[in-house]
């Protein structure tokens, strides 16, 4: 009974063994099977999303293109300074041949509208009010094609059409020159939609829809098929142009891949050289090893080579703030070896002994996960030697190949020579300021010399009187004079004194406004302003017969400027303003000066200061080069004043223009920012 027994167990296994070994293969065939049938769809969708990736490409490639075209064909609008009336001939030519284009405007260099063309294609409601604002879209691309000298778009926005409808549209900012000068702006309207179609849409196929989108996603313009397939592939290009930047977005919708082809070749391949190819594959792992060290050396070589030859700072570190690396040129910069900074968090040998506390604050905001600004940040570093340096710091997260953030790279600046050279900019900007207050004081002279001659008359002649009442009477003897003499000398003492201290005022004025001063910004309200120059104002004002009218508005918060190159522009505009009156024909002279608020924003609050005249205004041709330095109308003039007063306010961030003034004359504005408590940083060092 037991060998029976025995050779059923045998067979029992023997049969599992084989049916174990067919299990076996049968499931390597399965998987090489499904593996080949996810290669081959992986391989496919590549495919597709590599042909999408260089349509969009192509695509953007197209827009540039075009874009480029366009502008070479605006520009020659203004090749022959045609006339308003051939203008517009050539431009309504241009836009029936551009669909994209749907509005070409002619600005001065005021931006104040001087011919406009619409396209025939299309009816959109304009409104001039807003297309007039000097924070609308084109105004803002006009600004930038200013500071860029050369074209600049703007951001995109949204415009109602005739029909209810509407669509985003793009300005693009044009300025015009004429024997190297500006002569005023060209100003063209893209509608992004026509832009699609026109320069887009002639490469797509029925299964493609391409759009224009902004940074987050959000689609301003679509063109293409709708939907269809069981997956989409998406590819997005960047086409970054002067001051604006828009996403070409690429959608194409695929069918599911053909396999069976695919899996029947790859088999036959398989099975045909897997043997052959496992020799093959070791050997040629052998090889690519192999140069794959040659390369990686060589590439830690290259790296350390430009590494080296920085003169930029690098320093890196964790996220727990440790030091972990530095390069030769931050060593150089602050005089420590890297064995010196590697490893160390808490404190850095390179920070300031006064400044540790501060650094370490802002060093733990930043490790909570504070983003510094893209732009950089000034801060202050020592020497080894105890030499201080200012430094420009710019970080960013440091992102390891899997994605992770594992800690902070920054890059240093060494901002010393820099500073050198701005330090020499402000003393030869403030010479020259102090050149153009003296060359002022020089003209004003004659009207000092007659401003005091009234109070030191006064003061002769008090002096004369009470000298008189002083002396005794003929026949008087010894006796004292009478009390009523007494008074009338008490009075005429009195009056000196009041005379004396006027002509001290006016010298002291002119001393106050000469004198040279370290360039400090202050907190000073608007009153305070024109009480300063009231007095140097005012002497002018009685010679040439001028009212002086005062407006500061209730409640005006205090401007942060410097207070003598700021009452040296509002000198230098009220004696233009009262120079212009200074003609005949011209019998109400009224000079007008205002304080007020000015439009302001989330970041920052403006006031605004007016000079306003009487007199003949200014003509166009005068305009256009009104602030060029050494350009002026009078011949004794210099041609400084204005330019300097644009420089001035300019570097206090705000705007220094003129406009007509009502029933006549010109008014001066300009802007000077609100003074604002200061915030504690939370930048990181």
């Amino acid at each position: 009974m037991s060998k029976p027994r025995k050779t059923l167990w045998q067979r029992w296994r023997g049969a599992w063994r084989r049916w174990s070994l067919w299990t076996l293969l049968v499931a390597l065939v399965v998987a090489m099977l499904v593996t080949v049938v996810w290669l081959a769809g992986r391989y496919e969708a590549s495919q597709v999303q590599s042909r999408l990736e260089r349509d969009t490409a192509d695509a953007v490639s197209d827009v540039r293109v075009a874009l480029t075209r366009n502008l070479q064909s605006l520009q020659a609008l203004h090749a022959d300074d045609p006339g308003v009336l051939a203008w517009e001939v050539n431009a309504s030519e241009l836009l029936r041949g551009h669909r994209e284009l749907v509005r070409l405007e002619w600005r001065d260099t005021g931006m104040r509208l001087r011919s406009q063309v619409q396209t025939p294609y299309r009816p959109v409601y304009w409104d001039r009010g807003t297309r007039e604002s000097a924070h609308s879209d084109a105004s803002l691309a006009c600004a930038n094609a200013r500071r860029l000298s050369g074209p600049a778009y703007s951001s995109s926005y949204f415009q109602p059409h005739g029909d209810g409808l509407g669509s985003e549209m793009m300005e693009l900012c044009l300025p015009i020159t004429s024997g190297g000068r500006n002569t005023g702006f060209l100003v063209a309207t893209y509608a992004l939609n026509a832009m699609l179609e026109d320069l887009v849409g002639h490469g797509l196929t029925r299964s493609q829809e391409a759009s224009f989108t902004e940074a987050d996603g959000t689609r301003l313009a679509v063109l293409g098929a709708a939907r269809r397939g069981s997956r989409m592939f998406t590819a997005t290009h960047l086409l970054d142009l002067p001051g604006a930047t828009l996403v070409l977005r690429m959608d194409t919708w695929h069918s599911a891949p053909s396999l069976f082809p695919n899996v029947l070749t790859a088999l036959v391949t398989a099975m045909s050289i897997a043997l052959v190819t496992v020799m093959v594959v070791l050997v040629r792992d052998n090889r690519r090893r192999l140069r794959a060290e040659r390369d990686l050396g060589d590439a830690l070589a290259f790296r350390k080579a430009m590494e080296d030859s920085l003169v930029t700072g690098l320093r890196a570190r964790d996220l727990e703030g440790r030091i972990t690396y530095v390069n030769p040129a931050f060593c150089d910069m602050v005089g420590f070896t890297p064995q010196e900074l590697l490893g160390l968090s808490a404190s850095a040998p390179y920070w300031p002994p006064e400044r540790v506390e501060e650094y370490q604050q802002r060093q733990a905001i930043r490790f909570a996960g504070y983003m510094p600004p893209r732009e950089g940040f000034e801060s202050e570093f020592m020497r080894k030697d105890g030499t201080r340096f200012p430094v420009l710091i710019i970080e960013a997260p440091l992102i390891n190949a899997q994605g992770l953030h594992t800690g902070w790279m920054s890059a240093f600046l060494d901002m010393s020579e820099q500073r050198r050279i701005e330090e020499l900019s402000r003393a030869s900007q403030e010479r020259l300021q102090a050149t153009a207050r003296l060359a002022t004081v020089g003209e004003m002279a004659s009207l000092l010399s007659h401003e005091l001659n009234q109070p030191l008359a006064a003061i002769s002649s008090y002096a004369t009187g009470s000298l008189n009442l002083l002396e005794t009477p003929a026949g008087a003897g010894d006796l004292p004079p009478p009390p009523e003499s007494l008074q009338d000398v008490r009075m005429a003492m009195q009056q000196i004194g009041r005379q004396a201290e006027r002509a001290g005022k006016v010298i002291k004025s002119v001393h106050d406004f000469v004198r040279r001063r370290d360039q400090a910004r202050e907190a000073v309200t608007a009153q305070q302003l024109l009480d300063a120059i009231m007095p140097l104002v005012s002497l002018q004002a009685r010679k040439i017969g001028v009212r002086v009218h005062t407006l500061v508005e209730p409640d005006l918060p205090a401007a942060l400027c410097d207070r003598t190159m700021v009452e040296q522009v509002l000198l230098n505009l009220a004696r233009n303003a009262m120079q212009a009156m200074d003609v005949p024909g011209i019998s109400k002279r009224v000079l007008e000066i205002r304080a007020r608020r000015a439009a302001s924003n989330a970041h920052q609050a403006w006031i605004e200061f007016a000079v306003a005249d009487l007199g003949a205004g200014i003509e166009p041709e005068v305009a256009e080069r009104l602030f060029t330095p050494f350009f002026t109308t009078r011949a004794e003039g210099m041609g400084l004043g204005l330019s300097l007063c644009r420089t001035v306010i300019e570097q206090h961030g705000g705007f220094l223009g003129f406009a007509a003034n009502e029933p006549r004359g010109t008014v001066f504005t300009f802007t000077l920012p609100v003074h604002q408590p200061p915030a504690s940083s939370s930048t990181a060092s």
